[in-house]
Order: structure tokens, then sequence, then C-alpha cells
């Protein structure tokens, strides 16, 4: 498995990922949409992204797309600190259960450390089985966390 930080080029490997991962919240496919989204964050660098990628198994050096996370920063006024949100984090379903969300993750944290950030926080569906493996790496349910406003209801 390879791990890194995406960069503009890499937008063609991340949208159809991307896009899986919003289908995956019932939401509709739209490609174009994702590609566009994807080049505003890393163009704009609003976003960190990490991808992960596998070897196709064969001689050729080629390897797979199977998952990506996607942080966006963050700050807390009270304790003077930046940390992450840790928003997105999806793994192709034929390849979960093989350590790629641990390893990617992992990789996250050790951002957070190397830059002093003050933390991660997570932002999921209460129902998403994820919850399991976030609890597993260290993570703890925090019940300050979970007010929301949208502009929706206006």
């Amino acid at each position: 498995m390879t791990l890194r930080e995406a960069t503009i080029k890499d937008v063609a490997f991340l949208a159809p990922l991307f896009d899986s991962y919003r289908m995956f919240y019932r939401k509709a496919s739209d490609m174009a949409g994702a590609r566009t989204f994807l080049k505003d964050r890393i163009n704009n660098r609003e976003s960190v992204i990490y991808i992960a990628f596998l070897s196709n198994g064969h001689t050729d050096g080629k390897t797979k797309p199977v998952g990506f996370t996607q942080l966006y920063p963050i700050f807390f006024s009270v304790s003077m600190e930046s940390m992450y949100i840790l928003n997105d984090l999806f793994i192709d379903p034929a390849y979960r259960g093989k350590g790629i969300g641990t390893a990617l993750i992992d990789m996250v944290k050790k951002r957070c450390v190397t830059e002093k950030q003050k933390g991660i926080v997570i932002q999921t569906e209460k129902t998403n089985l994820a919850q399991k493996l976030y609890e597993h790496l260290g993570f703890t349910k925090d019940p300050d966390l979970h007010y929301f406003w949208s502009t929706k209801k206006i």
C-alpha cells in the first residue's frame, strides 16, 4: 500500500472515489461536481487529502486508488489552537477490512503531532459503522459537538 498527500494531478483518481463516498451518503452521482469540488479544495489549499493506492498485482508497477481521507483546518479561540476535522473517509468496498482506513487515519494522526495540532474531530452519521474503527483507534465520543444550524431552514 502507498499513502500520500494528493495533488491536483490526483483529481482524476480521487473523483470516482469521492463520488462513491457521496453516493454512500445517499447523494446522486455527480462526477463533474466531484472533480470541481476537489480541484477547488486543492487549488485553494482549503483541505488536505490523503489517498491510498494498492498494487494492481501485476509486474507493470501500476497502482489502483482504493481510499482517501479529507481534512479541513479548524480553530479553537479559547485554547488558541488549531486542529483538523476529518470530514471524509472512504475505502472502496472491495478493499475494506484490509487496514486501509487505519493507515489513512494513522497518517492524519502523525500530521497532527508534527504540526502540533490540538487533535482531530470526526463528523459522521450516528449509524456509520466506521465508528467502531474510530473508537478502536482511540477516538472518543464528544457530547459537546452535536448542534447544527442550516441555512436551508430559513
